[in-house]
């Protein structure tokens, strides 16, 4: 009974074991060598791939942990501007900025402002003070001013460099002196050249025409 069981159904196990056995061996040399590279061809793309989608997760990685650019503000200054504008006060204007520019933030000039006092191309500096003249505040500004320049222009000219050597003194020089002319200098630097010089001041009255009136206006004033 067993011989017959194995004989009939042992017989149809071994014939689909040889075909199944067939079968892979022929899909095997089917395959080739083109196969194969295909297949290899796949797997390197999935391997790039892969690579690729790493190589971008890591720059995004990258840019989260780089901090943020901020742009460069521009530094303020603070002035006070004051005087004949529409809104006086402190204002905070950029680097940089002009006096026209402090005057336009206060609200420009007013009816009596003299423009022409100061010089609205200049650069502002922190904590500069502006003060915007009245035309008539301009106006006594320069006549003290002027009235300042000629008294200097007097002073200066009434003032001698010091006490003058009357043995050294050009003729320019000896006319700084006070009542010493021209023609009185050329006197003095003759007298000096033919008596070999003067050896006190006093000598000076041997000059002719001076006397001791005019030697004491310039005793103080001259040396040997």
């Amino acid at each position: 009974m067993l011989k017959k069981y194995w004989k009939k159904y042992g017989t149809i196990t071994a014939a689909a074991v040889f075909l199944t056995v067939a079968g892979l061996g022929y899909g095997l040399l089917e395959a080739g060598p083109e196969d194969e590279m295909v297949t290899s061809v796949i797997s390197d793309s999935e391997e790039t791939g892969e690579a690729a989608e790493n190589s971008i997760a890591a720059s995004s990685g990258n840019e989260d942990m780089e901090p943020a650019k901020q742009e460069k503000i521009p530094e303020g200054c603070f002035v006070h501007i004051c005087g004949e504008v529409n809104d006086p006060g402190v204002y905070e204007l950029p680097e940089g900025s002009r006096i026209c520019e402090a005057v336009e933030a206060a609200g420009g000039f007013t009816g009596e402002a003299a423009e022409d006092s100061l010089n609205l191309a200049q650069k502002i500096s922190d904590g500069q003070q502006i003060v915007i003249l009245s035309r008539e505040e301009a106006a006594r500004r320069a006549k003290s001013q002027e009235k300042e320049l000629l008294s200097g222009q007097q002073a200066g000219a009434d003032k001698t460099p010091g006490p003058v050597n009357i043995n050294t003194a050009s003729r320019e020089l000896l006319m700084t002196l006070n009542g010493i002319g021209e023609s009185r200098a050329d006197d003095i630097i003759r007298y000096r050249e033919e008596s070999g010089g003067f050896k006190r001041i006093e000598d000076i009255m041997k000059v002719p025409g001076i006397k001791d009136a005019a030697f004491q206006k310039i005793k103080d004033s001259i040396t040997v």
